[in-house]
């Protein structure tokens, strides 16, 4: 995996933990409760080629 895209990994990560933290501090759970789901579905549509790329990698190794 590359060293570049854990970076961005990590940045969206502090983004959004910020960002939760400045909302649910401001009395806005719910849009902070948003920010952080949102968080998690960019960061799962990222790695979700990267995971098809290896169960296509491991169905080739043992010939599924």
């Amino acid at each position: 995996m590359d060293i570049l895209f854990l970076l961005k990994i990590a940045a969206i990560g502090i983004i959004v933990a910020v960002l939760y933290q400045v909302l649910a501090r401001s009395g806005r759970e719910e849009y902070a409760m948003l920010t952080a789901l949102s968080g998690i579905i960019v960061i799962l549509a990222m790695l979700l080629p990267k995971i098809l790329d290896l169960i296509n990698s491991v169905e080739s190794i043992f010939n599924l």
